[in-house]
């Protein structure tokens, strides 16, 4: 059964940072936002590097995706992080779990 997604694409999203050019990136970071909640909300934990494989979109866009999710105006959902493999190699794998 398909889950039903939580966070509201219907409002647009309040992007920001020194570089936003809400012309140029309201509909790329909306989109990338799209694409990684709708493949990381079946729970599945995964590195950035296979994200990206996944959703075409830069480790670094996954990354601050990730975070932007975590915050209220995203849908305040949990991300959790843990090392994959021996913590010394320094890769880290993300869960995102629905916001309740």
């Amino acid at each position: 059964m398909a889950q039903q997604l939580s966070l509201s694409f219907e409002k647009p999203f309040r992007f920001n940072g020194s570089d936003y050019d809400g012309a140029f990136d309201d509909v790329r970071l909306t989109g990338q936002l799209k694409l990684i909640y709708s493949l990381m909300i079946d729970g599945k934990w995964r590195t950035l590097g296979e994200i990206e494989a996944i959703t075409k979109a830069p480790q670094s866009s996954v990354s601050a995706q990730l975070r932007h999710l975590r915050k209220d105006r995203f849908g305040n959902h949990i991300v959790n992080k843990r090392p994959r493999g021996d913590r010394s190699h320094g890769l880290f794998e993300y869960q995102l779990l629905r916001s309740v």
